[in-house]
């Protein structure tokens, strides 16, 4: 047999099998599938058949030379060209992934003619370069993701891919390509599970439960909206014709897991006590695959006992809280391939979880644990499910149709709700704690708002693909009901909650209240009552068309336009917030360059709308009461929790001073100074260009430029000044900062006629206290650049490496819907806006990290064992100061008692700081005028041990997160006053968060 022909048996062509190599794929149909395509001889027909299942497809090959397979469900596939019913030589393996194009070139003779282009690694071969793709997306299966050591979870994964990184504050989550963490998307197997209340977070599966995964970085294509951050896919198991199964144990012993450390402010006041904090986990993962019936109906079942046990000590040391968690995952896939052209698939899993914290007194000196406090119960997660029909028509059009529902609860109970108020201190009381004689403040377990909400996500979607001759049409429309039941106080007979304080005599006791600390008192009480509760729904439809138009048999052109639309309704089920015809183009190309798959030079540049989530439903349409009033403390008593008897200390109320503080209620009855009428959608544009190349079959390289912009933000903002002239209170309409904002104006803020007025907020909207000048808000802007360097080693059952450099920067007057300068995450609702100095230095960003270099490398020692090891380094986001006034005003800007809440200005006051807002003297501090945080780095390690006997499938895997235990700094607190000119000398650039501590994990798999 010729050589060549050996060769050719052996393909099995794979896009982006390799790891970490920049594999951008067309997607379709929210990338749960693949393709395959390349040239042959026009009239030659090319038909590929599942190893897995025996389905079949067979497209002739058009007039250009050119052909394709679309819609081709992940894996194996056999590859067989025939030319007037005769097949010509060997059949060709063909492996496809998901949202990627597989390229074969086939000769005359059949023979495969771009072999230079791939790799054979044994029966495998790795497809170098895509080029049919103009996206940048990072793609990995579970067998490749199991050599290195990556915890088991969706975020590990996008976290190998150039360009993501944790985000570093106290609401965690990722940050893609400089965006904030409430801007990406997450889909499994086409199915948006995104938490749609604050975008923070998703539904998830066990690491076991998926087949491959894919993460886009940028430039994502038209059937992709509704993110303006980054995408993750993810493709779960299926069924085939082998039965098959598998027994997977996992434990992290908390022996194995290396302590935290315990944090202390400048003065030695403590910010947080870690050190004995610990936590044990174990799972155990049943799996079950085969055919119903052979060649037709397949099914994969999964189930996972989940045990999770720990304590951990409050911040103050006062409260030893005790976890506990005892959940099973359970999940299904059902594939029915009716015939070859026609299938329908079955998804439905549960990650419906339930924690149980036991609050105990504690004595942090003498380590001794006191009286139970009570239990707090938190529920989450919910049942998911998603039914997807494919069928192909002839060989050039085919359809998919799929409907699905995602649903999330959240719910946090205690037995104490009804009988205790939560009672905390701030970090200005961090000295004065000795006061509680080591009794935690409040009975309740927690403090924790009686918080109950069911989010469910309505999904159905239609996607089509047509090919005509060089054209390969894309068209589709999608609509998402998303629903928000939801209840939220406070515990306790008040329904308030309580926060100690150490206050200035003469100190207004909020900006505004024209009431003051009076004379001797230093201790204060701030009360909170939030109240907020009903039913909510937001809907989102899209439209997109794409062209994917092969110009000549080297260069690509994807043309595309998205048409999306968001509204979102008050629980009466009328629309307050309506964005129409919000036309998103998308433009890329790909150039092989050398025509043989070898070299690629791609580009793409687009817009990306942002919805608006539904806790903006609840917080504004639903009516909001959210107070606060100020008390005189006048110190602690001990009393009897009426639940278990235990002594906690109880604040002793004393005088109110001034007025509640209701500017930041909203109203449900009428919104039409709640909401700007002609509320406009966040969006952002993207340029991506690139270029990657194979050095050889082994090795390959790739360079691209990123650049991203943001000109508009949608949030609440103050306003106080009006046409009309002073509106007498403030007004918290939801807007977009630096636009023209138009709301009803009437008596009640100053019109002497009703009727809708109009404010241009880049000049006036706001009116300084005391002098009375109007001014307006700075425009939003939020840019991104970056330069991504990666080169690639491929596996070739023995080695591999990769290793990626990314420099970037960040620049903008604000992060996004969320502040992580202030660890404030009520997206759509932070304090960016919430006064002009809040928002008018332009300078770097919180998720401004400079430089960002990662490595993975992977060596197989023998068949028995293999090692894996990660490395990640990233410099430090900025240092940035916040203070509280700015020139010429009596508002403050920032807060004086929190420091999460009240937004911050950029000006610090340096003299006659006591004095009235006229005397006082400030000093412009810009964004990151004080240095950046230390560069981090952590390390994983594993090895894995097979069992060498023929025919058994016995593995033991050991990994190693963090092995040099690093727990550098990655966040500090940045509000620099607490008062004009008053230094928070003992907190001001201290921690707030740090790398997690190190941990071991020990993995058993039996597959079978």
């Amino acid at each position: 047999m010729k050589a060549n022909s050996l060769k050719r048996a052996a393909l099995c062509v794979a896009l982006g099998a390799c790891l970490g190599v920049v594999a951008p794929g067309i997607a379709w149909a929210q990338a749960v599938s693949g393709a395959v395509a390349g040239r042959a001889t026009a009239g030659d027909q090319v038909t590929v058949v599942s190893t897995s299942t025996g389905a079949s497809r067979s497209v002739t090959v058009g007039s250009d030379g050119t052909y394709r397979l679309g819609q081709l469900p992940v894996g194996d596939y056999r590859l067989q060209v025939s030319r007037n019913g005769q097949n010509l030589g060997d059949s060709v393996a063909v492996s496809v992934a998901v949202g990627g194009t597989t390229n074969v070139n086939l000769a005359s003779s059949g023979d495969v003619v771009n072999l230079d282009a791939l790799q054979v690694v044994g029966t495998r071969v790795v497809n170098r370069v895509d080029v049919f793709s103009t996206e940048s997306s990072f793609n990995v299966n579970r067998q490749e993701v199991s050599r290195l050591p990556v915890a088991q979870d969706l975020s590990a994964v996008a976290l190998l891919a150039p360009g993501v990184v944790g985000g570093n504050s106290t609401f965690g989550g990722l940050s893609f390509a400089g965006s904030s963490v409430a801007e990406n998307a997450v889909f499994i197997n086409g199915l948006n599970v995104t938490d749609m209340y604050t975008r923070r977070g998703f539904s998830s599966a066990p690491f076991a439960f998926f087949n491959e995964f894919q993460v886009k970085t940028g430039g994502y294509s038209v059937e992709f909206g509704r993110s303006t951050g980054g995408v993750i896919n993810a493709v779960t198991r299926s069924g085939s014709n082998e039965f098959e199964g598998g027994i997977e144990v996992t434990a992290e012993p908390s022996a194995w897991r290396s302590s935290g450390r315990d944090h202390f402010h400048r003065d030695g006041s403590a910010h947080s006590y870690a050190s004995r904090d610990d936590s044990s986990f174990f799972k155990t993962n049943v799996w079950a695959s085969g055919p119903v019936v052979k060649d037709k109906l397949f099914l994969f079942a999964m189930y996972e006992k989940r045990d999770e046990n720990g304590h951990n000590t409050s911040n103050d040391a006062l409260t030893w809280f005790k976890n506990e968690a005892d959940n099973g995952f359970w999940g299904t896939k059902l594939d029915w391939n009716i015939n070859d052209n026609h299938s329908l698939a079955l998804l439905a899993f549960s990650d419906e979880t339930e924690t149980t914290a036991g609050a105990y007194n504690y004595d942090w000196d003498d380590n001794v644990i006191g009286a139970w406090g009570g239990d707090s119960v938190t529920e989450a997660g919910g049942k998911n499910w998603s039914a997807t029909y494919t069928g192909h028509f002839g060989e050039t059009f085919t359809a998919r149709a799929m409907v699905g529902q995602n649903n999330q609860r959240a719910f946090t109970r205690s037995s104490l709700d009804e009988l205790c108020s939560p009672v905390f201190t701030d970090a200005s009381y961090a000295s004065r704690l000795g006061q509680l004689n080591g009794l935690r403040p409040g009975c309740h377990p927690t403090g924790a708002a009686v918080a109950e909400r069911d989010d469910t996500r309505d999904v159905a979607r239609l996607d089509f693909e047509w090919q005509l001759g060089t054209h390969l049409l894309r068209f589709g429309v999608d609509r998402e009901l998303m629903t928000t039941e939801q209840s939220t106080r406070y515990p306790g007979p008040t329904q308030l909650s309580y926060t100690a304080y150490v206050a200035r005599p003469g100190d207004e006791v909020w900006d505004g209240a024209n009431a003051f600390v009076p004379p001797g008192v230093t201790e204060m009480l701030r009360a909170r009552n939030r109240v907020s509760g009903g039913t909510f729904e937001t809907e989102a439809n899209a439209f997109y068309l794409e062209d994917i138009w092969n110009i000549t048999p080297n260069l690509m052109l994807n043309l595309g336009v998205r048409w999306d639309r968001f509204e979102n309704r008050t629980a009466d089920g009328d629309a307050f917030i309506k964005m129409d015809d919000l036309i998103a183009p998308r433009f890329g190309f790909s150039w092989d360059m050398k025509g043989d798959g070898t070299t690629k030079l791609f580009g793409n540049a687009g817009r990306y709308y942002l919805p608006v989530t539904n806790n903006i439903n609840v917080n504004f349409a639903g009516g909001l009461t959210d107070e606060y009033s100020y008390y005189v403390l006048n110190g602690w008593q001990t009393q009897a929790n009426p639940v278990t008897g235990a002594p906690y200390a109880a604040p002793i109320i004393g005088q109110q001073i001034g007025p509640v503080d209701t500017r930041m209620n909203t109203g449900a009855a009428d919104l039409r100074q709640s909401v700007d009428r002609d509320l406009k959608a966040v969006y952002q544009d993207e340029y991506i260009l690139g270029f990657q190349s194979m050095l050889n079959q082994a090795w390959s390289w790739g360079i691209n430029a990123t650049y991203r912009r943001m000109t508009r933000a949608l949030d609440d903002m103050r306003l106080n000044y009006t046409p009309c002239g002073p509106t007498g209170t403030t007004l918290w309409p939801i807007a977009n900062p630096g636009e023209s904002l138009t709301i009803w104006g009437d008596s009640s803020i100053g019109c002497a006629e009703e009727g809708w007025i109009t404010i241009d907020t880049a000049n006036s909207g706001y009116r300084k206290g005391g002098s009375g000048e109007v001014v307006g808000y700075s425009k939003p802007k939020r840019t991104y650049k970056a330069l991504e360097f990666q080169i690639d080693r491929a596996w070739d059952e023995k080695w591999l490496f990769n290793a990626s450099y990314l420099w970037s920067r960040s620049d903008g007057n604000f992060e996004g819907p969320v502040n992580s300068d202030t660890g404030y995450g009520d997206t759509g609702m932070v304090q960016h806006w919430d006064h002009p100095a809040n928002n008018e230095r332009y300078g770097v960003l919180f998720n401004d990290f400079r430089h960002q270099f990662k490595f993975r490398a992977a060596y197989a020692l023998s068949e028995q064992w293999s090692f894996g090891t990660t490395l990640q380094v990233q410099s430090g986001g900025p240092v940035t100061a916040f203070g509280v006034m700015w020139p010429n005003d009596s508002t403050a800007g920032g807060s004086t008692s929190s420091e999460s809440s009240g937004g911050g200005t950029g000006w610090l006051c340096v003299a006659n700081c006591s004095g009235t807002y006229a005397q006082r003297q400030f000093e412009y501090s810009p964004r990151g005028a004080y240095g950046r945080l230390p560069w981090t780095w952590t390390m994983g390690a594993n090895v894995t041990w097979r069992l060498p006997v023929e025919g058994v499938d016995l593995s033991v895997r050991l990994s190693v997160f963090n092995l040099f235990n690093n727990q550098t700094v990655v966040n500090v607190h940045q509000r620099y006053e607490a008062q004009p000119g008053q230094y928070r000398e003992s907190t001001f650039n201290t921690g707030t968060r740090w790398q997690a501590p190190r941990y071991t994990q020990l993995q058993a798999t039996w597959n079978f």
